[in-house]
């Protein structure tokens, strides 16, 4: 991977850590050491590797509206149980992106997103709450913003 695209990377570690302090979630970086390049590969990698663990996947509702473009997509949604984070801005996406209309029949109410990872794929939820303005693409471009000055 591009060494820019990776700078931030323990700063990002520690911004999940931080508002992640729920014991049963692990933050890691293992993508960063695999050789794949999207993400259904990276996912078919992790999931293969760790045929006991009850992974969901985690997706800001901003990419959902461009999940549909995505290499393999499907495969993603076939793979693994994912809940959509709501962003600011990006709510609208749950009723209009092309892969949660193609997806709405395996979507599971938000009061039942405890029972995600027991699901069998495609599952999906999407959750609304304290919204997060912060973005890895923006913190990536600040840090390549600040590495040329």
């Amino acid at each position: 991977k591009d060494h820019d695209e990776l700078a931030p990377l323990p700063e990002r570690l520690k911004l999940c850590e931080d508002i992640t302090p729920d014991p049963r979630m692990k933050i890691t970086a293992v993508e960063a050491n695999l050789p794949t390049r999207y993400t259904a590969d990276t996912l078919s990698h992790i999931v293969q590797r760790n045929p006991d663990v009850k992974f969901v996947w985690l997706m800001g509702a901003d990419n959902l509206g461009q999940f549909h473009q995505w290499e393999r997509w499907h495969d993603i949604a076939n793979l693994i149980p994912f809940a959509v984070i709501d962003r600011p801005g990006s709510t609208m996406a749950l009723h209009h992106a092309p892969a949660a209309v193609s997806l709405a029949h395996r979507r599971i109410d938000e009061d039942d997103a405890s029972m995600l990872a027991t699901q069998k794929p495609p599952a999906w939820t999407f959750l609304h709450g304290p919204r997060s303005s912060l973005s890895s693409t923006a913190i990536r471009a600040a840090r390549v913003k600040e590495s040329r000055e």
